[in-house]
């Protein structure tokens, strides 16, 4: 590899926003494809916490790490 590649990007937090990112976009599919979208629709807007706000919630608690992941300088090794 080049001596230019930084490997930006490349830490725990950027891993785990994608964990964060995948899982609450499978959960979400989920619901629309078990229920009718309206239905999850109606859920986002409704006063009771569920599924679908955690996961809009896990949605911006991933791209956060992401974004702190990025910005996070990388630990040069030998």
């Amino acid at each position: 590899m080049s001596e230019e590649y930084t490997r930006r990007g490349r830490n725990w937090k950027t891993a785990m926003g994608v964990l964060f990112l995948v899982v609450a976009t499978v959960t979400l599919v989920r619901d629309i494809i078990i229920w009718s979208p309206d239905f999850v629709v109606e859920f986002f807007f409704n006063s009771d916490v569920n599924a679908q706000k955690i996961s809009l919630g896990s949605i911006a608690f991933g791209m956060f790490m992401i974004v702190w992941g990025y910005k996070k300088p990388n630990v040069k090794t030998r």
